[in-house]
């Protein structure tokens, strides 16, 4: 009876891999096609078997339309696992993958960068290097001074709410920092800063994908690594303990793997809200389940599949507009996260 269960278990999962691993394809396939230009699915299906025969729409598809596909699925996927590190770790529901001011101290490096526009350029000129790679160069130092910062504060403290607060209050010093740069900057400078708030999906060149595909890749699959501690997190510190975990070592890797993904995609592609927040949520009420192993496949394909969907509704397909992405999951995160709120009676059932 008990290998019945257990096959029946493995065939329910089966299924659900299944039709999520189709909806990732259906979604990616969607955000091809549609946009400002709408392109026919038999044409894309001519371009991928090397038969294209409209130059102007394979141009479209290979050099923006695919890089940005590839984008929004890599940066769904990894804030979402980002989002579910950082709520087993903090074993708080609202917990995002910003939390540890990752989001905050990339704003600061590309503040700095856009505030000091006055050497901006002879500084691109002697190095020759783009303003999108200066843009991602500071994001990642900013990122990697904030992570430095609490990961020290890590081995001091052992409370994970401590530590939780430390990364709160140093995003908000680090934020303050940016709201005086902004107050005595020129106007066309914090134009450029609120633009880069806004969030992007679509400006990533194959040469940048390039450099942030590996990194992603390589996080996600430590992610699969960090399954079991975070399940016997999950249990409490001071069980997970008993059990053999160290917990000192088990919180570097985590918060170094949630500050990799997070602040890689904020790098490249700015900062996007409410998809680490939500899409871990989603997955348990979907699932209802707790555990990692399944949790994080599971959670990849919703944060990937979530944001494609995302990015095709920030197209507005057939216009010549395109909201900000951020917009757009705000819009349809900031509901879910008053839902979550007004039923804060159930918010610790996983926790």
């Amino acid at each position: 009876m008990i290998e019945n269960h257990l096959d029946e278990s493995k065939k329910k999962w089966r299924i659900v891999f299944g039709l999520l691993a189709v909806s990732v394809i259906l979604s990616f396939i969607l955000s091809i096609s549609l946009g400002s230009v709408n392109i026919p699915f038999r044409f894309i299906f001519s371009f991928f078997i090397g038969e294209s025969d409209n130059q102007v729409w394979a141009n479209i598809i290979q050099n923006f339309r695919i890089p940005k596909a590839i984008t929004s699925l890599l940066a769904g996927s990894a804030l979402a696992i980002s989002g579910l590190q950082m709520q087993t770790l903090f074993r708080n529901p609202l917990a995002g993958p910003f939390i540890l001011g990752i989001s905050s101290g990339a704003g600061l490096g590309v503040a700095l960068v856009i505030f000091l526009g006055v050497w901006l350029g002879g500084f691109l000129e002697m190095t020759g290097m783009g303003r999108s790679w200066l843009l991602v160069g500071a994001s990642g130092l900013g990122s990697f001074v904030v992570l430095s910062v609490v990961l020290v504060a890590s081995f001091r403290i052992r409370s994970g709410v401590s530590l939780l607060i430390i990364g709160l209050m140093f995003g908000s010093a680090v934020s303050a920092l940016v709201s005086i740069l902004q107050y005595f900057s020129q106007a066309e400078n914090i134009q450029a800063y609120v633009i880069w708030t806004f969030g992007s999906l679509g400006s990533l060149s194959w040469s940048e994908l390039n450099v942030m595909l590996p990194v992603i890749l390589i996080s996600l699959a430590t992610s699969f690594l960090l399954s079991k501690p975070l399940n016997a997190l999950l249990l409490g510190e001071n069980y997970a303990e008993s059990l053999g975990l160290n917990l000192k070592k088990a919180r570097m890797l985590i918060i170094i793997n949630t500050s990799l993904l997070a602040g890689t995609i904020t790098a490249f592609c700015g900062p996007i809200a409410f998809i680490g927040l939500a899409v871990p949520h989603i997955a348990r009420m979907l699932f209802n389940t707790g555990n990692h192993l399944l949790l994080t496949p599971l959670v990849i394909f919703l944060g990937g599949t979530l944001l494609l969907v995302f990015d095709i509704i920030a197209q507005l397909p057939g216009m010549d507009e395109t909201l900000p992405i951020n917009a757009v999951t705000s819009l349809f995160g900031a509901p879910f996260v008053i839902w979550l709120i007004v039923r804060k009676s159930n918010l610790n059932y996983r926790f």
